[in-house]
């Protein structure tokens, strides 16, 4: 005790607080270079392997927090509904169209790339789930308000970028301790995508069929959802649009010709106010007219949100336009 200072109530907290601070890293046995928050007990949770480190996960997480709109999509597919989740572009029309119906109640962190951290404090979740690339940044400040676990989408798996995807669910069904739950949801995407095989039989066999986009004042074309979905049901892009590796790449109105196919589905995203805009200058281009595919009028408007959507529940959606435009449009 220093002479004049009494051993009081402060010194006692501030002990205390090194005592907690110890038992936290007690349960958690991990690298020092780990920042997350940590679980009263180790019982409680199962340490998980993710891209950045390891964190403590707990058995039933309930209170999830989607840090991107494909974690959102997953884990209801998985039979959880997040308190929260970040949306991409436009805050009036925050989640994705394919999950409106299945968002009530989710409360909204802001855009994707700066989510509120003082939301996330006052919400308390279990576990949150996200992106490498996107908040690798603020990965220790994430990880301290609660376990916080992410998946290296650019750099994780780059045996197979169509798969990706896929890998991303699984990920999420172990975090979220839902694989019996991930294994029925394959098992019906599955079924659906023989079911469809079947119906189409042999009618595309040599036909190619593209997708492209238009968002954020450009031309793009995206194979490593959409493209999945496409190969898994036996059908093949244009040259352009194939190959594992093919995640996605931008192209100018001067070269359609790159992109044409027997069949086209364009998606239109409506974020900053160009998708419109510029799919309406394109179409009156001499050069769009000079395609097979408009020729043909078999150019068809999907959703943004379920083409890019990256989960089995928006590669529900591309099945259902598939059957749609393929087998019951004349």
């Amino acid at each position: 005790m220093i002479k004049g200072k009494p051993f009081g109530y402060p010194i006692l907290l501030l002990l205390l607080g090194f005592l907690m601070a110890w038992l936290m890293v007690a349960c958690h046995p991990s690298s020092p270079k780990d920042v997350r928050r940590s679980i009263s007990s180790g019982s409680d949770c199962y340490i998980m392997q993710h891209s950045l480190g390891k964190a403590c996960i707990p058995k039933d997480p309930q209170r999830v927090v989607a840090l991107n709109p494909s974690a959102l999509g997953n884990a209801i597919a998985l039979g959880i509904k997040p308190i929260a989740s970040v949306f991409e572009y436009d805050h009036r029309f925050p989640f994705p169209n394919y999950l409106q119906d299945k968002t009530k109640g989710i409360e909204l962190l802001g855009i994707w790339a700066e989510p509120s951290i003082e939301r996330m404090i006052l919400l308390k979740p279990d576990v949150m789930i996200g992106w490498q690339h996107n908040h690798q940044a603020i990965y220790p400040q994430l990880s301290a308000i609660a376990p916080t676990v992410f998946y290296d989408w650019l750099d994780g798996n780059r045996r197979d970028d169509q798969q990706n995807w896929k890998w991303y669910f699984n990920f999420m069904a172990k975090v979220l301790n839902r694989q019996e739950a991930a294994a029925k949801v394959w098992q019906h995407y599955q079924q659906r995508v023989e079911k469809l095989k079947t119906a189409l039989g042999d009618r595309y066999r040599h036909k190619t069929i593209s997708f492209i986009f238009f968002c954020c004042g450009g031309i793009l074309s995206e194979q490593s959802f959409a493209g999945s979905v496409l190969s898994d049901v036996g059908l093949q892009g244009p040259p352009s649009q194939q190959g594992k590796s093919r995640v996605g790449f931008r192209f100018s109105e001067e070269s359609l010709d790159m992109v044409d196919g027997d069949v086209m589905f364009v998606a239109v995203y409506g974020g900053r106010e160009t998708g419109e805009r510029d799919f309406k200058r394109l179409q009156k281009n001499p050069l769009w007219a000079k395609l097979k595919v408009v020729q043909q009028k078999r150019v068809y408007s999907v959703d943004p949100t379920a083409w890019r959507g990256r989960t089995p529940l928006a590669a529900d959606v591309i099945l259902d336009d598939l059957e749609k435009y393929l087998i019951n449009t004349p």
